[in-house]
């Protein structure tokens, strides 16, 4: 049975007591509403990494993550943050290739190939991120895209190590732009990486990865998406800055 995940991506938010609010509220309420089996992730900004991890390390589905690392054990990179050092903080999941790094930061395939790597060689979880701009999709290139993405970032990797991935379609054209990909369009996309994965390593190990969908995921629409057969959870942005708006996403799960 695949894993089911919600993961809360706060980007660059939150003051420090802010996201200590947030996470308390969200503990509680996960605690008090939610009875399934899907794991929870908080993905806050490197500085409330270890006080996350502390606080939810107590509750069997709800886990902390980090929205980035590098692809470097140590050294002299001034400002950059390493997968031990996020494993050390209590971390369990790190977001790879996040469309912002990939436009913001011009992080590539096989750059973000190379984090992975030291992700999965530190014991913790890659959420990879792979996704098409709106240009891309009104040119019909969006397969041949994610096509490169997902074989160029992961598929050096073993079965076994593949089965530590998670892999996060963000369709560029829905991130933060209230625009959602219907649940048609999403299933598609979600079917043909599964159907990648499946190609390029067996049908066991393409049934058993979680395919999250991100892009405007909010608790009105979160039910629907979760409905399709290939979509095993969501990436969510926005929403996740307001723990009742967030963990109604979590709800939806069932």
């Amino acid at each position: 049975m695949r894993k089911k995940i919600i993961a809360g991506n706060w980007k660059m938010n939150k003051t420090f007591d802010e996201g200590m609010g947030l996470v308390t509220e969200i503990v509680a309420m996960v605690k008090d509403e939610y009875n399934g089996s899907a794991h929870v992730v908080i993905i806050p900004p490197f500085v409330h990494i270890n006080a996350v991890s502390r606080m939810v390390s107590e509750h069997n589905n709800v886990f902390g993550g980090a929205q980035n690392c590098s692809n470097h054990d140590s050294g002299a990179y001034t400002g950059e943050v390493s997968a031990a050092m996020i494993k050390s903080c209590g971390a369990s999941y790190v977001i790879i290739g996040h469309s912002e790094r990939r436009q913001y930061f011009g992080e590539h395939n096989d750059w973000l190939a190379k984090k992975t790597d030291a992700v999965l060689k530190n014991g913790l979880t890659a959420i990879y991120c792979c996704g098409e701009t709106l240009e891309e999709r009104e040119a019909n290139k969006h397969f041949e895209v994610l096509k490169a993405q997902v074989s160029e970032g992961l598929f050096h990797l073993t079965a076994e190590q593949f089965a530590n991935v998670v892999i996060a379609y963000e369709p560029v054209w829905a991130i933060g732009t209230g625009k959602t990909a219907s649940t048609d369009q999403a299933q598609e996309v979600h079917a043909f990486i599964r159907n990648l994965v499946k190609e390029k390593y067996d049908e066991t190990t393409a049934d058993t990865l979680t395919i999250q969908y991100g892009g405007s995921v909010k608790a009105d629409n979160a039910a629907e998406l979760f409905s399709a057969p290939d979509i095993d959870g969501a990436l969510v942005g926005g929403a996740a800055l307001q723990s009742r708006s967030f963990v109604d996403i979590v709800k939806a799960m069932k």
